[in-house]
């Protein structure tokens, strides 16, 4: 007999947060309209500066424009994928090499992703001075971190990328922006083949110092 499906939404945020990953492996199986709206619904929880709600979503399944986003993506990819793969093999390192070979997969199969959400900013960010771009971004990350979480609670997989926006022009005009709507980043969205569980990461003790860099007082000696 086959075990019902949890109820989307119904886990607390604290098990979300600590069984939240990068998933990349994801099915080729449609995800249902409505669960994608909802998920985007919680985004727009988030806050935002000055609460100006700046933001926009494009919700991608056209395979034309699924098809061009994969090729920002590779192309991307090739150079990023060669230098790590290399860095990581000399270093031994076999869980860099583990996540290298998911974001192969992901580039591989890109157009077979149900979902492609990518987040903007109704805005055009200048280049200069750092703090009107970095005031931007801070209106709109909050909310993907939303859209990732609620991504989790509902069981589907996802991760936040931006190689496919290196190129910001090649971007809009794959997504048919105005100039003045920035793609920020990128959330490639469908069901899991692996699974969720929790997170390997330091003890929090040994990434916070008090009132200085460097002074773990909250370290147990």
């Amino acid at each position: 007999m086959a075990m019902p499906k949890p109820e989307p939404f119904g886990m607390s945020l604290e098990e979300a947060m600590r069984t939240q990953r990068a998933i990349r492996r994801l099915k080729p199986d449609p995800v249902d309209d409505a669960l994608v709206l909802r998920c985007i619904e919680l985004a727009l929880k988030a806050p935002t500066g000055s609460n100006a709600q700046n933001w926009e979503f494009v919700v991608v399944k056209d395979p034309v424009v699924k098809a061009k986003l994969a090729r920002l993506n590779r192309v991307a990819w090739s150079a990023y994928g060669g230098i790590g793969r290399f860095l990581a093999r000399r270093a031994g390192d076999d869980k860099g090499l583990r996540i290298i070979d998911a974001v192969q997969w992901q580039a591989d199969h890109f157009e077979e992703i149900p979902v492609i959400i990518v987040a903007c900013l109704n805005a055009w960010v200048p280049p200069w001075p750092a703090i009107a771009s970095s005031s931007l971004y801070g209106s709109i990350y909050p909310s993907v971190q939303n859209l990732l979480l609620a991504a989790r609670a509902a069981g589907l997989g996802a991760a936040l990328i931006t190689l496919p926006l290196w190129n910001k022009t090649l971007a809009r005009w794959a997504l048919g922006l105005p100039w003045n709507v920035t793609p920020v980043a990128v959330v490639p969205m469908g069901w899991p083949m692996g699974r969720y569980g929790p997170t390997t990461r330091r003890p929090v003790e040994k990434v916070v110092s008090l009132d200085r860099h460097g002074n773990r007082a909250f370290l147990k000696r």
